[in-house]
């Protein structure tokens, strides 16, 4: 795919993910969308902290069946290079950058190589990180891929917009009367041009963590996993003005 298609393709995938109403139907979108990258598996989910167990924090998957009971009965979350930068990283990453000493870390190996034997010899993950602390991924594996420059920056988009469909998807039924309040859109607008929470205080004559509060609070009444998607999330939602 050339530069012009690789930003029509996640175009696209982002305006029709709207219409479905079932998790299956919106991973049967993602795993087109994907495939057509090389991709053959996909995996959305929280990151687990140390009283959590992995299974309980996938939101969605089209793992082989084999890898995903593995995976889970060996904790290798807990020894994952991958998920380790993950929790590092606001930046997503290819699987082979995440570093590991394979001889001082042999389980962390013995993950990346048992990956391979399930046809996730290479992958691509986007780290989610929300306002309140909340870890999530979604990791695209499969082993020829269409992987560079042009194409990493639209399959962060698709993932950012199809873990959030999922999401929201697995969620109940958000009340329609739960609105922004006045002074939550005017932080909101401000923040869509770019300022700090601290510029917004000095703008709106309030403190730098009053500003942080309505933002947090506009996020998570969005839906938001973070700042820039919420303010994504309130232009498509004509909230506030590009």
């Amino acid at each position: 795919m050339s530069a012009v298609d690789y930003g029509r393709e996640a175009l696209d995938f982002i305006e029709g993910l709207e219409a479905y109403r079932r998790v299956p139907d919106a991973m049967n979108a993602l795993e087109a969308a994907f495939g057509r990258f090389g991709f053959e598996t996909i995996i959305v989910t929280g990151l687990p902290n140390p009283n959590q167990r992995f299974a309980q924090m996938v939101l969605a998957k089209r793992w082989p069946a084999e890898w995903f009971k593995l995976y889970t009965e060996k904790n290798y979350d807990r020894v994952d290079p991958v998920v380790r930068m993950c929790r590092r990283s606001i930046n997503p990453f290819e699987w082979s950058e995440a570093p590991y000493d394979a001889e001082l870390e042999p389980n962390a190996a013995e993950v990346m190589n048992r990956a391979t034997d399930f046809r996730m010899s290479r992958g691509f993950i986007v780290p989610i990180h929300g306002l309140t602390g909340y870890e999530a991924a979604v990791s695209l594996g499969g082993v020829h891929l269409d992987l560079n420059p042009r194409s990493k920056p639209a399959l962060h988009l698709m993932a950012m917009y199809g873990f959030d469909r999922i999401r929201r998807l697995l969620e109940p039924a958000s009340n329609p009367s739960t609105q922004l309040t006045p002074r939550e859109r005017e932080v909101i607008g401000w923040a869509a041009q770019g300022k700090s929470a601290w510029e917004i205080g000095e703008i709106l004559h309030i403190t730098q963590r009053t500003a942080e509060e309505h933002l947090a609070t506009a996020a998570r009444k969005l839906g938001a996993v973070n700042r820039t998607h919420a303010v994504a999330l309130a232009i498509r939602r004509k909230i506030i003005s590009p």
